[in-house]
């Protein structure tokens, strides 16, 4: 996400970090080509000058200028001024009085707006909701089974009816919804361009007969500045409460983002990724901001590894660690858990100082699929008590996992060096030290 916008950016106030004095030239420069890096991230023309403007005139301060660490003062103006581009705070989705609640989704044709639909319905459960998938794409083929597929797919259930009339859905749907107590409604329009005068009167129709709480605009992450033009023809006819961004995960210069929301002042509120139904954040300006410039996100990183691990299975683990009874069945399951966060490649991008890495921080996937498919391949015995595969076990396990008996061997090696290292480190943890010191793990 954003990796060529971030890469590009930190190359060009790496100078102003180091630096012990700046002056009116060297602020000019770096501002040049931070300019620069933002056109060429497809960031709208208008909303880059502005930005610019801002920093630059802030960074001229006197009190800047003065500063111990001057450099480091014009990063800082550089991240609040980023912070204010994306919107300032999170701003989270409305939810009416009276049930349901209706969240209406809006935006072009191929924007993703069906799976969205499936990724808010889970996103929602997860807060304690009873959401209902509303099928409203009557024109697009297959539009009603894909999204009875992904409610399938993720046990939210979907309404439909067989109508030539959106209205006539969604009205039918309300009704539904309120005699089987779902109190929020996910209403999954068709998509359309913005020059389609018949079609967005008709979503003008449909936001006056069922009146949602909250109307979302999907825009494609991949799109730039046409994703811009589009949201404007939308509010102008919508008046739409906040924005989507999705497939943020491909080739998104990152354009999109920076500049939609001061075009439109409205807020972003989720950014998708992948096309997994938990590939889904609430957009934070802050934490997006400390993305772009390299430092990382660790608040995601962390709310992310609440969601998914067990605290009694990590008080658990806490146990076998200091036991020294740490097993690869026990590695098996924190590979689950891990996996369950998202890709490596995502989980490295919040770690500060990882995005901005040249050439991007690379993460070989393929080897954690490897030793996950060698893991599968052994009994749970085996994965218990490893030091009972022998050489016939260990031919067994590569055949089993496509892999070779120096892959095997060479598993099984690290695992030994890494319960070696925790065995040591439990040790050191657990020694006496003078009245008043304490050291814990």
């Amino acid at each position: 996400m954003f990796e060529d916008l971030i890469q590009k950016l930190d190359a060009a106030i790496k100078n102003l970090r180091g630096m012990g004095k700046l002056t009116e030239k060297n602020i000019s420069d770096s501002m040049r080509e931070i300019r620069r890096v933002l056109l060429e991230a497809d960031v709208n023309y208008q909303v880059a000058k502005k930005f610019i403007a801002e920093v630059q005139e802030k960074a001229l301060g006197e009190k800047v200028l003065q500063s111990i660490t001057p450099g480091q003062q014009v990063v800082k103006i550089v991240h609040d001024a980023m912070v204010r581009l994306l919107g300032q705070a999170y701003v989270p989705i409305k939810f009416g009085s009276s049930l349901p609640s209706i969240v209406m989704i809006v935006g072009l044709q191929g924007s993703g707006k069906t799976t969205f639909a499936g990724k808010l319905g889970v996103y929602l459960r997860k807060q304690g909701h009873r959401p209902l998938l509303v099928a409203a794409d009557i024109y697009r083929p297959a539009a009603i089974e894909q999204l009875q597929t992904i409610g399938k797919s993720c046990d939210l259930p979907v309404f439909s009816l067989a109508s030539d009339k959106p209205k006539k859905i969604a009205k039918e749907a309300i009704l539904y919804a309120r005699k089987n107590s779902y109190d929020t409604l996910i209403l999954d329009t068709a998509g359309r361009l913005h020059i389609d005068e018949t079609m967005m009167s008709e979503l003008e129709d449909m936001k006056k007969t069922v009146s949602p709480k909250e109307i979302l605009f999907v825009a494609d992450g991949m799109t730039g500045q046409d994703a811009v033009h589009s949201a404007k023809s939308f509010l102008d006819r919508l008046d739409f409460d906040g924005i989507v961004l999705t497939k943020m995960d491909g080739d998104a210069k990152g354009g999109a983002a920076l500049s939609i929301r001061s075009v439109t002042e409205r807020p972003i509120k989720f950014i998708t990724t992948g096309e997994k139904l938990d590939g889904i954040e609430p957009f934070h300006p802050d934490r997006m901001a400390s993305r772009i410039l390299g430092m990382g996100d660790v608040v995601t990183l962390v709310e992310k590894a609440q969601e998914v691990v067990d605290r009694n299975e990590a008080k658990k683990l806490a146990q076998k660690l200091k036991s020294e009874a740490f097993t690869l069945e026990d590695f098996f399951s924190q590979i689950q858990q891990v996996k369950r966060m998202g890709s490596l490649h995502q989980i490295a991008g919040m770690i500060p100082g990882m995005g901005s890495k040249k050439g991007g921080f690379q993460v070989d996937e393929t080897a954690v699929v490897r030793v996950e498919a060698m893991l599968n391949s052994m009994t749970v015995d085996e994965r218990q008590r490893p030091y009972i595969i022998n050489g016939s076990r260990r031919k067994r396990i590569a055949d089993g996992s496509g892999t070779s008996v120096q892959d095997v061997n060479r598993l099984l090696k690290q695992f030994q060096t890494m319960q070696r290292m925790m065995k040591q480190m439990t040790r050191f943890g657990s020694r006496k030290f003078p009245k008043g010191i304490s050291m814990d793990f």
